[in-house]
């Protein structure tokens, strides 16, 4: 089961959303057919969308994202540490707004996830155009409260650094070891910041699809690759010196460098 009801087609987003800056959504979901069915659906929306699949990988795209995420959606069944434990963690450092996601259905666990502060509960299956309401609904009760820099987590990403080069995420500006500075498309900027979220890691095609903020397509197509090739001819100028990206044949790509933050 996907968790999705069929309730109809997509809403088309008015001019006022289309004019907005795209609310930055991370969603929290093992079920990879359910995390890639979710991330569709809110880019559809209007949403930014990074994934992650447990508490490890949340952990990094909260300190490294930018622009920084605004809203988690997190599921309660998870691998490891509990959706109610995480809640529990982010609540000790930020008010980060946060919804959880579960296939339950009793009042005590939404009662529970509600008392550790969450700010709204949706138990599957649901429909798409209530999560949709539900999501944009709390992102509009914070909106006055605080903007999104002061609801990322303490330690989000200012500078990030790797092999020589210095990326300031704020300013999508990314400068080489010379000193010079080096332009980016949007999507070399979002492959980019995949990559340096999760270093010394293998990404599949999928995962960068989905870590991505632009539109789903076919997570076996070669635009990931088209991609990467671009990136690589920007931050390997040298072909001589060792890559920063590595192939890994059949599976994905590796970011091999090491990340400094500060």
């Amino acid at each position: 089961m996907s968790g999705l009801t069929p309730d109809g087609g997509s809403a088309v987003p008015n001019l006022r959303d289309a004019l907005a800056p795209e609310p930055h959504v991370l969603i929290v979901e093992d079920d990879g057919e359910v995390r890639h069915l979710l991330a569709r659906l809110l880019r559809e929306n209007g949403f930014a969308v990074s994934a992650a699949r447990d508490g490890r990988e949340m952990r990094e795209v909260l300190r490294a994202a930018m622009p920084p995420v605004e809203l988690v959606l997190l599921d309660v069944m998870l691998p490891g540490i509990s959706g109610m434990d995480l809640l529990r963690e982010i609540r000790t450092t930020s008010r980060l707004p946060v919804v959880m996601l579960t296939a339950r259905g009793e009042e005590t666990d939404r009662v529970l996830g509600l008392e550790f502060g969450a700010d709204d509960y949706v138990t599957k299956p649901f429909g798409r155009r209530e999560l949709v309401a539900r999501l944009r609904a709390v992102l509009r009760r914070v909106e006055g409260g605080s903007d999104a820099a002061a609801a990322a987590p303490a330690g989000a990403a200012a500078v990030l650094r790797f092999a020589g080069w210095t990326l300031e995420p704020g300013r999508r500006e990314l400068t080489s070891p010379a000193g010079a500075l080096v332009d980016l498309s949007g999507a070399e900027f979002d492959l980019l910041m995949a990559f340096l979220a999760h270093p010394q890691r293998v990404l599949g095609r999928d995962q960068l699809l989905e870590v991505g903020r632009r539109r789903l397509g076919d997570a076996f197509d070669r635009t990931v690759d088209v991609q990467v090739s671009r990136l690589r001819r920007k931050i390997e100028p040298n072909e001589s010196a060792p890559p920063l990206i590595k192939t890994v044949r059949g599976v994905g790509y590796v970011f091999v460098a090491t990340v400094e933050r500060a």
